[in-house]
Order: C-alpha cells, then structure tokens, then sequence
C-alpha cells in the first residue's frame, strides 16, 4: 500500500483560512444592500488599482477585485511558508509568485476593468483608439512610455547647470560647474554617479537638482559622465572603469584645482567603482581623498534583494560565456530587469494607463530619465556580476587584483558619509549598513526615507520625508536603527555640514574653468549623456 507524506500543518491552516474567507466574501456579497460599500478584503498601503469608485459600485467588479486580493494574499503566504531548496529558491519563488499576482490583476484586462468600460462609454470608444495607438507607438519604440517624453531634453530643460567639460577619454567627460558664490572650498569635490544610468538624475532641473544644490553651497564641483557604450567599447573591463575612470578623473581634478587632496562622493554602481578605485590607490601607496561620500552603495553583497535573483552559477556561466570576452548588456535588457523589481509601478499601471484607458503618461523629469537607458560593456558586467554579487569577493581583505594590486577596503580610511534609503528595492538599506565595517575610517551612517532615487533627490527647499541618524557604531543595522533619531526634512543640508570639516578652508570663487592644460571644451552636459543605447 502506497503511503503518502503527511501535509504540512503551516498549509493546511492556510488552505483552511482561505476557504473560510471565500465563503465570508460571497456571503458578503450577496447579502450586500445596493449603494453599499463595506470591502471585507483591503489592498495593501499605496496600492491604488481598485480605488475607483467603479471598482465599488458595481457587486461584480466589486467582488472580483477582492477575490484577487484574498487570493493574492493566500499565495504569498504559500510562497512565504512552502518549503525551499536555499534562500535564494525561496527568494525566487516569491519574486514569481509576485510577478503572476501582479499581471493577472483585474485591472489588467479590458473585459475585467470597469473603469475601461465606463472611459470607453464616455467617450464613444475614443479611448479604445487612443490606447491602440500608444500601444502601436510603443511597440515600434520598443519600450512602455511612462511619461511625455516630448517635453524633456538633456541640456534644455534637464542637466542644465552651467559648466563646461574640461577633459574626455574614451570612457566618460569630466564635467566642471561653474561657481554660485564669491568664494568656495579650498577643496574641490568629485561626483562619480553610476554608470549603469545616466548622470542627470543628480542634475534634473534646478529645484532638484542635487549638483546645482552643491555649486550653491560653495563647492568647486567635477562630475564624471560616463559614455554610453557602443559596440566599439564593448571590450572594456571593470579595471579599464576603475583605471580610466575615477583614477584618472581624480588627477585631472588635482591638477586643474592644484589640491594634494581633493573630496569624493560615488552614487550607486559609482559609489562601489569610486570605492575600489581608492583601494586600488591605496595599495599603491596614495591617499588623494579626504572625505568620502556613499551614496545608497553596496559594499558587502551579502543581501542584495530581488535583484539577487537573477544571479547564480548558470546565470553567470552564460553571461561569461556570451560577453564575458566582448559585446554589450544591453541598456533594454538592464531596464526590464530593474522594472520587474516594481512591476505594479513601473509595468502595469502604464498598461492600464496608456493602453486600456487611452491615456497620455504626465510628463515627469525622473520617469524621463528612468527610460533613458545605457548599455553597459559585457566583460565589465561580468565581472562585477561573478566577483561582487555572486562570490561577495570585495568585502574579504585581499582577494581581489584589481589594476594589477590586491585590494583592502579596510585601507579606504577617510571619513567617510554613508546615505542609505529605507526603501531602496535594489540597495537594501541594511545591506548598505553592513558596508561600514570594510571601511577603515570613521563613518557616518544616515538613514533616508523614501526609495532609492526619491530617497537620494530630496531637495532641500522642498524639506520633504524624514532621515534617521544615530551614533551608535552597532555591527547590526536594527540596533543602529533602534538607537538613531528622526529627523524631518532632507539630508542634503546635514551633509553640507558635514562636509564642510573637509573644505580646507575657502578662497575665491575663479572665474575660469579647467586649466592650462585642461581648456574648457564642449558646454555641459556634453555630449555623452546625450547617447542613446
């Protein structure tokens, strides 16, 4: 007689719950009184799919949204409590059971959305048409349109703080801004942003743009933009990025400001390049950099989030072996991925939006430059991606050659300002924490609201969201947490403060940009944030 494994008592009492709910909804439903509303199944906070009050009015399409809801619910549960393989299966069985909630929503489907029937009603099937034609438009485009992107355009309206550039390679154009203020610090400061997207997320427009911001506070401000790689860059390795990047930025700043040392501060990918660069630097016995700023950075790849679920053995092996020796991850691909992580937000409303509803997205800066993609060179990617997301080989002392010496992050001894946000899906806040203890100087751990480009570009004037600081030098970012303060408001200006200890004092604001050696060239933004992917 066959026997058979005994069920698991953590799912029988799910299966259990989710039967009696379904029998109280549709007893709900059938005993409802017309014009009433009272929702037995609520959505998660933000989720506003269902808040149309079509969504309500109507005993079918009220029923079904909170059916998908209970029934959402149940399988997240089940993805939560079914027993895995490892942490990274278990992490993958709940990304795609998210991502199978998430497009067979109700509200994704014309003969299920009740808003779709009742625009399309109202405008005598005109939003049928338009929403046919974003759809066509967008299919040629190769991409969803999340915002007008008519109204926008680097250097006219977006990255338009005054500056020129002042030396290019084949990898980036180093761009300097021209003063705000009489006089400024002594020691200029170099921005490294990230060169899997495009540097203007720091310079949107001039409210919130986070470089103006550092002009006006009376710093001497370089920026590096990376090139967008073509195919001929497509044999450029994390060394070249290190080695012609900000090894190479961090002399021409030298030079042209005739400071020994100089101020730092990496963004993202550009926070863990700058990072190693300075490693790479001190191995070779110099120290150019008196303070550094991480911005939302990972060090220790420990957690990575979602985004670690598309990195294991395979997945890499066949990187390797497609571009790991040339070739291009393509800007697209990047853009995907990094959508799926927020599919509701960044997939599916637009759907709904653009295709079912017929609507033109609003224009807005961010979503401009979230669909403004790069490519990134296959042998870089592939290293990056085997070396630090899947073996973590930065964070032990030694194990990594970069530009032929052997790196220690512990030797990065400078002060060092460390922003993390507490709701960045792809730099997990705790993740970012862990990186303090590689570092071998002090530093300061400041924990922002909000996600990982909202929770960095928070303007000052505006005052918007919290940030949390604290003292403690725990090992385990709950105790830091635990101990730390609230503070209402952005960042940017208790940075200020910070970085203020660095300037070595001030001096005249020069007129002139670059130097002898080092002529202003192009006006910024150049032209290499400009390339498409």
């Amino acid at each position: 007689m066959t026997s058979f494994p005994a069920p698991d008592p953590a799912l029988l009492a799910l299966q259990n719950e989710w039967r009696e709910k379904h029998a109280a909804l549709w007893q709900s439903m059938l005993q409802k009184k017309e014009g009433e509303s009272t929702p037995l199944v609520q959505p998660e906070p933000g989720d506003k799919r269902f808040s149309h009050p079509a969504w309500a009015s109507s005993p079918i399409y009220d029923y079904l949204h909170q059916a998908y809801l209970l029934n959402s619910q149940y399988l997240k549960k089940m993805a939560d409590t079914a027993p895995a393989q490892d942490d990274l299966a278990k992490s993958r069985m709940q990304f795609a059971t998210r991502q199978i909630i998430d497009a067979l929503a109700p509200s994704n489907f014309a003969a299920t959305n009740p808003e779709f029937i009742q625009k399309a009603l109202e405008t005598k099937g005109e939003s049928i048409k338009l929403g046919l034609q974003n759809l066509i438009a967008d299919l040629e485009k190769g991409r969803i349109s999340m915002t007008d992107e008519s109204v926008f355009e680097v250097g006219r309206n977006l990255a338009i703080t005054a500056g020129a550039v002042v030396f290019e390679n084949e990898l980036f154009q180093l761009v300097q801004y021209s003063p705000l203020t009489d006089t400024v610090a002594k020691r200029p400061l170099l921005i490294v942003p990230p060169c899997i997207n495009k540097y203007y997320i720091l310079d949107l427009q001039p409210e919130n743009s986070f470089v103006r911001y550092a002009v006006a506070q009376g710093h001497t401000v370089f920026l590096m933009s990376w090139r967008n790689p073509k195919e001929a860059q497509g044999h450029l390795k994390w060394d070249d990025y290190l080695e012609h990047g900000p090894l190479t930025a961090i002399k021409v700043v030298q030079e042209i400001s005739k400071c020994a040392k100089i101020n730092a501060l990496g963004f993202c990918v550009g926070g863990t390049i700058l990072s190693s660069a300075l490693a790479v630097l001190r191995a070779r016995g110099d120290d150019p950099v008196a303070s550094l700023t991480l911005l939302t950075t990972l060090l220790d790849f420990t957690d990575t989030g979602e985004i670690g679920c598309f990195v294991d053995e395979q997945a890499v092996a066949q990187r390797e072996a497609t571009i790991g020796k040339g070739g291009l991850l393509t800007g697209r691909e990047l853009s995907s991925t990094f959508s799926a992580l927020r599919a509701n937000d960044l997939i599916w409303q637009y759907v709904v939006g653009n295709y079912l509803k017929g609507n033109k997205p609003a224009a807005f800066d961010l979503l401009y430059w979230n669909s403004d993609s790069t490519n990134l060179p296959g042998p870089f990617a592939a290293w990056y991606l085997r070396n630090l997301y899947l073996e973590n080989s930065l964070r032990e002392p030694g194990k990594l050659v970069m530009c032929g010496t052997r790196v220690d992050l512990g030797k990065v001894d400078m002060p060092t300002y460390m922003l993390a946000t507490r709701e960045d899906h792809i730099v997990p806040w705790q993740s970012s924490y862990f990186g303090r203890k590689l570092l071998g100087g002090k530093t300061t751990f400041v924990l922002g609201a909000s996600g990982h480009i909202a929770g960095v570009i928070n303007p000052a004037v505006k005052n918007k969201r919290s940030h949390w600081m604290g003292d403690s030098d725990s090992t385990k970012p709950d105790e830091w947490f635990a101990a730390a303060t609230e503070n209402k408001g952005s960042w940017w200006q208790g940075w200020t403060d910070w970085l203020k200890q660095f300037a070595d004092g001030e001096m005249p604001a020069r007129g002139r940009l670059g130097s002898k050696k080092y002529p202003p060239g192009e006006p910024a933004p150049g032209r290499y944030v400009k390339e498409k992917a």
